[in-house]
């Protein structure tokens, strides 16, 4: 203060703390960043604050690997992964009330635009919102929910294992409301405790920290099982914990590959080959959210699990080229990205669209979380154009404008938010009046057509195809509450009342099918 001179500090709050400290009782809490201003003088004794501002900094977590140059992808990825704390920072969020003087002081020094700045009213990193949900306050939550077993795998007095019913015909399991542990991860944990299991092929692109997919993958190879796990390191914000997996995997006597060379693996498969009779007999699951079963409570998705001989050649030739040289890109039953899923729906819709001029039964049904390939989007213009009936259900980004005279007349567009994440993609053609189903991993952005391997399945079980019929009506019933994107871009309630995803977990629980 005698000198008068204006001094700029930065005081880290710390991240391995709880952001909210209880104040009075564990429901009254104060922001950690709050109660560090509040103590300012006793960190800086002899200087007077002028002022204290709050920001946070976002860095570019983009990871640049050569992986047709780097012989060992783990090493590089690791050596990158210590640098991402260092990268270019590309995003500055501050709150309302700092001064301009402060805010160019940061953009100079953190050698950034005033583009690049987000003032945020409140809270800044609403993330640790999350940690309130811990406090006992029953009448605020959702009531408790327990994912219900799928009918087809119960197991009744005498238990039956994934495979004998699979023999019977394909299951469709849908998550959160179908429980993951009863179906997907008791798939995978029986056959590596069955002798008679041959190998197992999976690919894994996240998963839990406590994984019992990976610990069944692992027991299985101690078992002296072919155990082969495409794990893909990486998987955004997640390479880290993969590459742990990986070497956990290693080291249990798996194979692990990386995938194919400058594109990442996002298809959820599963292959088990099983000695049956003297022959063989490959049991598959093909999905649309990942081998995790925490986020299989929370995130609404689809599986297949099927003993079909022909899905089964299908992966056996996927995997062959993830895994060795092979070059396939066409397919029975699959539609795989970055080759055949663009070209495969842009086939279909154009047919949708020959249909509807010839005066056939037509329609295109699509879910999604994002929809934003400009070819797909052009399709689906030209469809409409041809009178097709246009649903697409999305969550997230749509970049297709619905409703505009003469160009999207028969387009709708919905978003469902509630409880759980929208996270399946499905996509239905209804063909002169023979519905074609299809089930899979890719959304209709440029990542995912282009850069990703992706899969979709051909929903080929007749109750499966019902049900996602079943599912896809209540979502565009007019009573359901949703949100409709209207053609100036702008979201609109639908002024239902009915809560699509307590309707499901109402049918998961009575049903007997």
């Amino acid at each position: 203060p005698a000198l008068g001179a204006e001094r700029f500090a930065r005081v880290k709050v710390p991240n391995n703390v709880p952001r909210f400290v209880p104040v009075i009782d564990d429901r009254t809490v104060l922001p950690l960043e709050e109660l560090i201003a509040a103590q300012l003088p006793q960190l800086f004794p002899g200087m007077d604050v002028g002022e204290h501002h709050l920001f946070r900094v976002t860095r570019n977590a983009d990871v640049e690997v050569e992986e047709d140059r780097d012989e060992d992808l783990l090493q590089a990825l690791e050596r990158e992964l210590a640098r991402r704390r260092f990268g270019p920072a590309v995003r500055l969020e501050v709150g309302e009330a700092m001064d301009q003087h402060m805010l160019d002081l940061l953009i100079r020094e953190l050698d950034m635009d005033a583009d690049d700045v987000l003032r945020v009213p409140g809270l800044i990193d609403l993330s640790s919102l999350w940690s309130l949900y811990d406090v006992e306050a029953p009448t605020l939550k959702d009531p408790p929910f327990v994912p219900a077993t799928h009918p087809r795998l119960t197991e009744g007095e005498t238990a039956k294992s994934v495979f004998a019913t699979l023999r019977e015909g394909d299951v469709l399991v849908h998550h959160p409301y179908d429980s993951f542990a009863t179906s997907v991860q008791r798939f995978i944990e029986q056959a590596a405790a069955d002798e008679n299991v041959l190998a197992i092929k999976l690919t894994l692109y996240r998963t839990s920290g406590d994984s019992p997919i990976v610990a069944a993958l692992a027991e299985a190879a101690a078992a002296g099982k072919q155990v082969v796990v495409l794990v893909e390191v990486k998987a955004r914000f997640d390479e880290e914990a993969n590459i742990s997996w990986a070497k956990t995997l290693e080291r249990a006597g798996c194979h692990v590959v990386y995938g194919l060379v400058g594109l990442k693996t996002h298809c959820k498969t599963a292959l088990v080959v099983r000695r049956e009779g003297g022959g063989l007999r490959r049991y598959c699951h093909i999905g649309t959210g990942n081998y995790n079963p925490k986020t299989a409570r929370m995130y609404e998705d689809l599986g297949i699990l099927t003993a079909d001989p022909t899905v089964g050649a299908d992966l056996t030739d996927l995997f062959n080229v993830l895994t060795g040289y092979s070059r396939q890109t066409a397919y029975r039953n699959l539609l795989v990205a970055p080759y055949g899923v663009r070209r495969g729906l842009l086939e279909r819709i154009e047919r949708e669209t020959a249909h509807a001029r010839e005066g056939q039964a037509s329609g295109i049904d699509f879910k999604l979380n994002s929809l934003v390939d400009e070819s797909i989007i052009d399709a689906l213009y030209r469809a409409s154009n041809a009178g097709v009936p246009v649903r697409l259900l999305i969550r997230g980004i749509c970049t297709l404008r619905p409703g505009v005279p003469d160009l999207s007349d028969n387009i709708q567009v919905r978003s469902v938010v509630g409880r759980f994440l929208e996270h399946a993609r499905t996509f239905c053609f209804h063909n002169g009046g023979e519905s074609e189903w299809w089930i899979g991993s890719a959304d209709l952005m440029h990542r995912n057509l282009d850069r990703r391997v992706e899969v979709l399945l051909r929903v080929g079980d007749a109750a499966a195809a019902s049900h996602l019929t079943w599912m896809m009506d209540a979502a565009m019933a007019e009573d359901t509450s949703a949100w409709d994107l209207q053609p100036d871009a702008a979201w609109k309630h639908s002024g239902g009342g009915r809560d699509l995803q307590l309707l499901l977990m109402a049918q998961h629980k009575n049903r007997t099918d």
